[in-house]
């Protein structure tokens, strides 16, 4: 019985009932399917966009090159203080140019150097791709479920922090989802019997041009593996015809060809030196910035980054391979496993390499929940559906543990409510699962995570200042008592410091080039790292030592996973 007596003798609803019914309502029409989708977009992505610090080292260095694209009004060439920053195409720089420039236009105090508004573009592309994850859901499913499996992909731990930040991922994954939405409805619809609706041309075409100048070849990479592997297996490659790939590749190259064409002529060909020869090929043969994995670190990270799904993403392999010769099942394989293993062979490792490859993760865990294959009473199933209280309460227990050793013994209280509601939430998915409702333990999962997310980076780093060296620097900047003093850093090199300061800021190789910078007249501000304070001090004559300390910052650099302590020396005429 799903329902029971209240004291007046009305019939209440059960919990599965009141879940059920609620996704029933929300899914009634399109337009209320991505109303729900846009308010929990809306829930997890905003909290910390303006709180949270520049996050070292990627999105400082994009938000800097912008910024100087700004500066000097050069759209073509990139770059980071004086060096040619030739890594990434352009498309991410110009998005984030232009979100600048409107907060500009808008009055927004200093707004080129408020990281929020270079964070636009990311939170854009986070909620363009569970729009679109949606889109591409309903080729798979009816509207109920592809509006479950799109809030699955939304509530993802590894989407919520991509939509923090100011670098491509979240913008990528958009494209990425674009252009495989429009293939994957192209392997489907004639074989429904129905034609590739409209709109498949442009989204597939479009999602590849702004993918190409966001990330280069990746939309291509993830686009044509499924293409292939189907086309293959099929002996036929004419379901792609409705793509219409001569007109859309004329297209493509219509939009991208004038910007790789300005940057060959303008770099000399040093944009594809660096970018081919140096960054892509450089990760495909090593550990590129020491990001080295062995073959199956994403496998096992993919528990944590998929969270709140990934339990019962792990759970519908065995059905998505039962079922490997059904169309919708063949398409999520293909469009999955060749990229996955690729990312797994290639030694350079990062958790976010995989972003695009979960919304289709989400749909084979909907569409596996669709035909019973999660179910509690098989073998592991509810030790595997642990992991659903079990990230929410490490996370709880590892910033009390953070905020108690970095930052004399406090503890985020402001969090904590939020963060037992998630951990209480969470429990309550693993119930529901372990009393067969699966269900209702993916919708629990997404509300613990609209109660995680905001909590941990909207209200728990907050309560953290250990962890925002950089933005304390650059306030002892703001406090001295001349304008626009001259900066430099020994030691302390991170490019949020040179994002908040200025790609002015001067960074002398040893503690006489620091000592020859702070005597050099005029208001100015020197930062010694403890490792170079001895250096530095030794750099003085005997009798006439540094300047007394202006101030001392004590932090902690999660890039290094080390403590750091910054002097700061002061001359002001």
């Amino acid at each position: 019985m799903t329902t029971s007596l209240s004291a007046g003798g009305a019939p209440r609803l059960a919990p599965v009932d009141r879940i059920g019914r609620g996704l029933d309502a929300l899914s009634l029409t399109h337009a209320r399917a991505v109303a729900a989708l846009l308010a929990l977009c809306l829930i997890l992505f905003l909290p910390g966009q303006i709180s949270l610090q520049p996050m070292d080292r990627d999105e400082p260095r994009f938000a800097q090159a912008s910024k100087q694209m700004l500066e000097s009004g050069d759209l073509v060439d990139i770059r980071f203080q004086g060096e040619a920053r030739h890594k990434k195409p352009v498309g991410i720089y110009w998005a984030q140019a232009a979100s600048v420039a409107a907060g500009e236009a808008l009055g927004v105090p200093a707004a080129r150097t408020q990281i929020a508004l270079y964070r636009v573009p990311s939170l854009i592309g986070a909620v363009a791709s569970v729009l679109l994850a949606y889109w591409a859901a309903l080729a798979f499913l009816p509207r109920r479920s592809a509006l479950l499996a799109a809030a699955l992909y939304g509530a993802c731990l590894m989407l919520s922090a991509e939509a923090h930040l100011a670098k491509t991922d979240a913008l990528l994954a958009a494209c990425a989802t674009a252009s495989l939405a429009a293939l994957a409805r192209a392997w489907l619809a004639p074989r429904d019997g129905r034609p590739a609706s409209g709109p498949t041309f442009a989204v597939f075409w479009l999602g590849m041009a702004v993918g190409i100048l966001v990330k280069g070849p990746m939309v291509p990479l993830f686009v044509a593996l499924p293409a292939l592997g189907l086309s293959l297996v099929g002996r036929s490659g004419r379901w792609l015809l409705p793509l219409r790939p001569w007109p859309g590749l004329a297209l493509t190259l219509l939009l991208v060809a004038p910007w790789f064409a300005a940057i060959a002529w303008k770099s000399g060909g040093a944009f594809y030196a660096e970018a081919v020869g140096h960054d892509m090929l450089g990760k495909v043969g090593g550990a590129a910035e020491r990001h080295w994995g062995p073959p199956g670190a994403y496998a096992l990270v993919f528990f944590a980054t998929f969270w709140p799904a990934a339990a019962f993403a792990a759970m519908s392999l065995p059905f998505a391979w039962r079922a490997r010769r059904e169309p919708a099942l063949a398409f999520l394989i293909a469009a999955v496993l060749p990229a996955w293993l690729i990312f797994e062979a290639v030694p350079t490792k990062l958790p976010h390499y995989v972003l695009p490859l979960m919304p289709w993760l989400a749909i084979l865990t909907v569409l596996a929940l669709s035909r019973g294959a999660l179910d509690p009473r098989l073998r592991g199933a509810r030790l595997t559906a642990l992991l659903l209280p079990a990230i929410p309460v490490a996370l709880t227990l590892g910033l009390c543990l953070a905020g108690w050793r970095l930052d004399a013994h406090t503890v985020p209280w402001p969090a904590l409510p939020l963060l037992a509601a998630a951990c209480a939430v969470a429990i309550l998915a693993w119930l529901a699962f372990a009393q067969g409702s699966a269900e209702r333990a993916l919708v629990l999962g997404v509300l613990a995570s609209a109660l995680l997310g905001p909590a941990v980076l909207g209200v728990a780093q907050l309560s953290l200042p250990a962890l925002k060296v950089s933005p304390r620097l650059a306030a002892l900047r703001d406090r001295m008592p001349c304008p626009n003093p001259q900066v430099a850093s020994l030691g302390y090199r991170e490019p949020s410091l040179v994002f908040l300061v200025g790609a002015g800021l001067a960074l002398p190789p040893d503690g006489a080039a620091a000592r020859s910078f702070l005597e050099g007249g005029g208001c100015r501000l020197l930062f010694v790292e403890s490792r170079d304070r001895d250096d530095f001090n030794a750099a003085w004559p005997v009798g006439r030592g540094a300047p007394a300390p202006l101030a001392e910052v004590e932090g902690f650099n999660l890039n290094t996973g080390r403590r750091v302590f910054v002097t700061a020396y002061a001359v002001a005429p």
